[in-house]
C-alpha cells in the first residue's frame, strides 16, 4: 500500500503529511521504563499510557511502529511538546539524516538499513527519535529492527545502560544502526568478490547489470552514512545538558565507526568502478580476438579471391583455360598461398 510521495505545494510550514509508503497495517506503541533498580517492558500500549510517563522519574523509551497515522503522531507530539516542524520531518520518510536541537529536546533522523538475502538488495527505513531529559521517543516505519541487543542489555541489572540516562540510550541505538551497516557492507563485499570471479570466467550482459546494480546500492549506502558523520560531530559539540560529558567518550568511538563505514563504502565504490573497467577490458580483449581471427581469415581469402577472379574473366586467349592441368594447378597455388600466409602470421606472432 502506498502513501503520499510528494508533499502538496503551498501547505504552510509544520503541516503534517505522511510522505512515503505505508509499511504496516496498524500502528503500535511500546514503552520500556528503566532505572538501575527497575525495568519494565510494555507492548501495544495506549497513547494515554505513553503520555503518562512524561512525569515519571524513570527513563522511558517510547517506540512507535508505523508513522503513517498522522493524528496519532500529532497527539503524541503535542503531549511531549514537540514542535510541528520536527513532526513534519519525521513524517517525511525521504528526509536526509540530520540532527536538530530544540530548547527541551533533540531530534535525530537516520536511515536503518537491512539486506534482503533473497533479492540481494538493500532495504531502507527511516528511523527518527527525539530525546529529552528522561525520555526517548523513537519512530519506525514498520515492526522489526536492529535493537534486540539493546533491549536485552536493558533487562540486565549489571549493564552500564541501566545506570545512565536517555543520552546513553540514544548512543546505544545509533551504535546498533551503525554496527548493522558493517553487516551490510560485509554482504556487499561477498557479492562483489563473487562478481569479480564471475567476470574473470565469463563476461555477459547480466554481469554488467549487476555491476550497475551494486553501484546504485552503494550510492544508497553513501547517502545514508555520510550525513551521520555530521550528526555525531554535532552531538559531540552539543552544549546543552542533555548529553552528559561521560557519554562523549562513547560518541567519539561512534564517530570513529561512522568514519570507518564511510571509508568502506568509498572503497567498495572504487571496487565497482574497477570491476566495470575490468568488464570493459575483458570485453574489449575478446572482441579484439574475434576481430583478429576474422581479419586473418579475410587476409587469407584475399589472394585466393584474386586468383579465382583472374581465372573467372573467361578471356579466350588465356592459355591456362585450355590447359589439362590448369584447374589442379590453380588449386595448388591457392593452397600454397593460404599455407604461406599462415606461416607468415605465425612468425609475426599474430596467431
Amino acid at each position: 500500500m502506498l502513501g503520499h510521495h510528494v508533499k502538496q505545494v503551498g501547505l504552510p510550514p509544520g503541516s503534517l503529511v505522511h510522505i512515503g509508503e505505508v509499511k504496516t497495517a496498524r500502528p503500535t506503541l511500546s514503552i520500556i521504563d528503566f532505572s538501575p533498580a527497575h525495568h519494565a517492558h510494555r507492548t501495544d500500549v495506549t497513547l494515554a499510557e505513553c503520555l503518562a510517563v512524561k512525569e515519571s522519574p524513570l527513563v522511558s523509551w517510547i517506540n512507535l511502529y508505523g508513522i503513517h497515522d498522522v493524528e496519532l503522531l500529532r497527539a503524541l507530539g503535542e503531549g511531549f511538546g514537540i514542535h510541528p516542524l520536527a513532526l513534519e520531518d519525521i513524517l517525511d520518510t525521504a528526509h536526509r539524516p540530520k540532527i536538530e536541537t530544540f530548547d527541551d529536546y533533540t531530534l535525530i533522523i537516520l536511515k536503518m538499513l537491512s539486506f534482503n538475502d533473497e533479492r540481494g538488495e538493500i532495504e531502507t527505513e527511516q528511523f527518527s527519535f527525539i530525546f529529552g531529559e528522561n525520555y526517548v521517543l523513537s519512530f519506525q516505519e514498520r515492526p522489526g529492527d536492529v535493537f534486540n541487543a539493546v533491549r536485552e542489555r536493558l533487562q540486565k541489572k549489571s549493564g552500564r545502560i541501566r545506570s545512565r540516562g536517555s543520552d546513553y540510550l540514544v548512543y546505544a541505538l545509533i551504535d546498533s544502526v551503525v554496527d548493522h551497516y558493517f553487516h551490510i557492507l560485509e554482504k556487499i563485499s561477498d557479492h562483489l568478490d563473487i562478481l569479480e570471479q564471475r567476470l574473470i570466467e565469463e563476461t555477459d550482459r547480466d554481469s554488467l547489470n549487476r555491476i550497475h546494480f551494486f553501484k546504485k546500492e552503494l550510492l544508497l549506502l553513501r547517502k545514508a552514512i555520510w550525513p551521520l558523520r555530521d550528526v555525531t560531530i554535532e552531538m559531540l559539540k552539543d552544549e546543552s545538558d542533555r548529553i552528559h560529558p561521560d557519554t562523549h567518550i562513547f560518541l567519539r568511538d561512534l564517530h570513529d565507526h561512522v568514519i570507518k563505514a564511510i571509508d568502506s563504502v568509498e572503497l567498495f565504490r572504487d571496487t565497482t568502478s574497477s570491476l566495470l573497467d575490468l568488464y570493459m577490458s575483458i570485453s574489449g580483449n575478446r572482441m579484439n580476438e574475434v576481430m583478429k581471427v576474422l581479419t586473418i581469415m579475410a587476409s587469407i581469402f584475399i589472394p585466393l579471391t584474386f586468383i579465382a577472379g583472374v581465372y573467372g574473366m573467361n578471356f579466350e586467349l588465356m592459355p591456362e583455360l585450355k590447359w589439362r592441368w590448369g584447374y589442379p594447378a590453380v588449386l595448388i597455388l591457392m593452397l600454397t598461398c593460404a599455407v604461406g600466409l599462415l606461416i607468415f602470421f605465425k612468425r609475426k606472432r599474430w596467431l
